[in-house]
């Protein structure tokens, strides 16, 4: 049984991906960087990073790996980057109109919070078929759009506390539809598999027989753990750490909230099993 019932629309989901051609290099500026991150320096927020060319590009993107520049391999803006930039400061470019900048790095900072709940909600619609609980999500994914498209003063004003509570509330809802969805098969695996103890430290855990079908690992820390050929169907890995995992050969199609950054610190290859949202990273073994 596949839980997937939905496709995302491919335009939804491309304008929640990152465009570095059509931004001005904001992620590089506006945030904050610890080298123990894996970050190439320690750098204030609104200071550019020393990689930071003038045409906005990394003067060491094709070496990030080689560097092992984790923070920069695994930092996705979600498409605010170019939603910032071209939609709301219309294509002015900071650095010539540098009395804009402060402004727009603080817009950029809650936009990209804004198009990672939509991350979360349109990979959430991909599995319901509860008509009450679809039109719910729908209502709060039109509310999270329209928030993205509002002027810059709007936007720095927006209580993005309040409506992460808003949108917490409906992706519970849905986890708690897929939970029921996979018990009979969660139940079924458990014969041949041990129980997954509930916590959040999983670092360095073999989990390779271990039933983590419906798993609950938000916020987990899963690093260095060894996944490879699991079944996660269902799991929620909202959040979770994956650095290092060892995925190869796991079945994450129809897991929970994984993003692209997560996939891309993960340790997978040909035989990793991902959404249709997410693509291979090109370092992945074949």
């Amino acid at each position: 049984m596949k839980l997937r019932i939905n496709k995302i629309d491919n335009e939804n989901i491309s304008n929640l991906k990152i465009d570095c051609e059509n931004c001005f290099g904001l992620c590089c500026v506006a945030l904050f960087f610890s080298k123990s991150d894996g970050f190439p320096q320690d750098k204030i927020a609104g200071k550019p990073c020393i990689n930071l060319q003038p045409d906005f590009k990394c003067s060491v993107h094709k070496n990030l790996r080689k560097k092992r520049l984790k923070g920069c391999m695994s930092y996705d803006c979600f498409g605010a980057g170019q939603k910032v930039a071209q939609v709301t400061f219309k294509g002015h470019d900071w650095t010539k109109s540098p009395d804009i900048a402060n402004k727009m790095f603080d817009a950029f900072l809650i936009i990209r919070q804004l198009h990672e709940m939509l991350w979360y909600l349109m990979d959430a619609s991909t599995f319901i078929s509860n008509d009450n609980i679809k039109n719910e999500l729908n209502s709060v994914i039109a509310e999270t759009e329209k928030l993205t498209r509002l002027d810059q003063q709007s936007i720095i004003n927006i209580d993005i506390d309040k409506h992460r509570i808003k949108v917490n509330r409906i992706l519970k809802q849905v986890n708690e539809f897929v939970k029921k969805k996979v018990s009979d098969e969660k139940i079924k695996n458990s014969k041949n598999k041990k129980a997954l103890k509930e916590g959040y430290d999983f670092i360095g855990r073999d989990l390779t027989n271990t039933n983590l079908i419906g798993a609950n690992f938000a916020g987990a820390l899963l690093i260095a753990s060894n996944m490879k050929d699991t079944n996660l169907k269902g799991a929620n890995l909202i959040g979770a750490d994956l650095r290092d995992a060892d995925i190869r050969g796991a079945n994450l199609e129809d897991s929970m909230f994984l993003t692209q950054s997560q996939v891309n610190t993960a340790r997978g290859n040909s035989r990793t099993k991902l959404p249709k949202s997410l693509s291979m990273p090109y370092y992945w073994e074949k």
